[in-house]
């Protein structure tokens, strides 16, 4: 049996904290440099400070404590390694390759590999999130948001880091965020069809 959200937070001694964090030292310049471009735009959040997070089954407890949905934030491209994507998904949405790329338009989509995550995004496995954008200035990546991700009043990702997720306000993302970031969203009807 899993343990309950107020369980798991005594636990781990996880605690929803406004804003970034007072004591910034030992953080890394990417999660720092996430945090001003928020401030910057003015975007209120709340931040949450946790052990690293790979998996979505992980991600649980801290959108519990969130009170907000952590989605898939996928990082994929061609076949060629031309064409780079990053994919929002709602947590619980099977991603299927096929239907993905039918629905773009292109021949067939894989996983991006860290070279790449990391030239592109200043990001790492695990920690793929629609704030490493802010490192796409040549705008090489594609932004895709699936439509049902635009449904719940905040969003929740990581601050370029998996050690901390945050949310905010989904008007927020529309309305301010997407646009500092200037990666025009594609946004997909997706449901993935039954094997």
């Amino acid at each position: 049996m899993l343990p309950s959200i107020e369980e798991a937070q005594r636990e781990l001694e996880l605690r929803l904290e406004k804003g970034r964090p007072v004591n910034e030292a030992g953080r890394l310049e990417k999660e720092i440099k996430a945090y001003n471009l928020l401030d910057r735009i003015g975007i209120s959040f709340e931040r949450i400070d946790h052990e690293p997070l790979y998996t979505m089954e992980a991600c649980d407890v801290v959108a519990g404590i969130l009170n907000a949905s952590i989605c898939k934030n996928l990082f994929l491209c061609n076949t060629q390694k031309t064409q780079f994507y990053m994919l929002l998904l709602p947590g619980d949405k099977k991603f299927k390759t096929k239907v993905v790329s039918k629905l773009l338009g292109v021949a067939r989509l894989s996983f991006g590999d860290e070279e790449h995550m990391e030239g592109l995004l200043d990001l790492t496995p695990g920690s793929v999130t629609i704030l490493g954008l802010m490192n796409d200035t040549e705008r090489k990546v594609k932004l895709i948001i699936d439509k049902d991700v635009m449904d719940a009043e905040y969003f929740a990702c990581h601050p370029c880091i998996n050690t901390s997720s945050i949310r905010f306000k989904m008007e927020d993302l529309v309305n301010k965020l997407i646009p500092a970031l200037g990666h025009e969203p594609v946004y997909l009807d997706y449901e993935p069809e039954e094997e």
